[in-house]
């Protein structure tokens, strides 16, 4: 089992590497992915261009002080190798996010997505509300609690999802029922609240909104 986890894990991340360089063309072209006629894409790299922009100028200079400090020239070869190849995947990662936005689809449904790594479909019968919610949590990318360690979850199963881009989340969304999720290595959860972040939180929850379907009335009893 846990053999099988591994490669899992190493398949997703080649195939995300290879989508990672599609996302450089697409991304020189300035076309979009996933974003057809009538949708509204969401953007959400802002709070973390800054960073990347500052981590491609430090992997720039560290290639070019290797270029001068090392006088071996096969070793020199293999650290230029490696700095271009950090180089290149940083820009493949910012690509793949500028180019793999949220998108809301006219009929409501949200697809919440980061870069390569994280694509979750919600169809619009599954939302419940949403809502701007500003946080800022510390950890990594993607941060689950389960349904049993947080007050906030579903009873049935469903538990709190973070998706968090520059140590920030903005959008809160609520489901009627936990909706299955795929993390970047495979491992799999049920989350009935999702919060992630949108450069424009107050307009995509506005455009949501007003996409969503009206609540049915409640019932007249006698």
């Amino acid at each position: 089992m846990k053999r099988r986890r591994r490669l899992t894990a190493v398949r997703r991340l080649a195939a995300g590497e290879v989508r990672g360089w599609g996302s450089l063309a697409r991304w020189a072209a300035r076309r979009t992915h996933g974003v057809d006629a009538g949708d509204r894409p969401a953007p959400y790299t802002g709070p973390q261009t800054a960073m990347l922009y500052g981590l491609l100028f430090v992997a720039v200079v560290e290639t070019v002080a290797l270029a001068l400090l090392i006088p071996w020239p096969l070793v020199h070869l293999i650290a230029l190798v490696l700095d271009v190849y950090a180089v290149v995947s940083v820009l493949a990662l910012h690509a793949g996010c500028v180019t793999r936005p949220h998108v809301l689809a006219p009929d409501g449904s949200l697809r919440i997505r980061y870069g390569t790594l994280f694509d979750l479909r919600i169809p619009a019968a599954a939302i419940a509300s949403v809502r701007v919610d500003r946080r800022f949590p510390d950890g990594g990318l993607l941060q689950y609690a389960p349904a049993e360690g947080d007050g906030e979850a579903g009873a049935d199963g469903g538990g709190v999802l973070d998706l968090v881009v520059g140590s920030q989340t903005s959008v809160r969304v609520e489901l009627a029922a936990p909706v299955p999720f795929v993390r970047p290595l495979g491992a799999t959860g049920r989350a009935q609240v999702i919060r992630f972040h949108a450069d424009s939180p107050e307009e995509l929850v506005k455009a949501l909104r007003e996409a969503l379907p009206p609540a049915p009335s409640p019932g007249v009893r006698g």
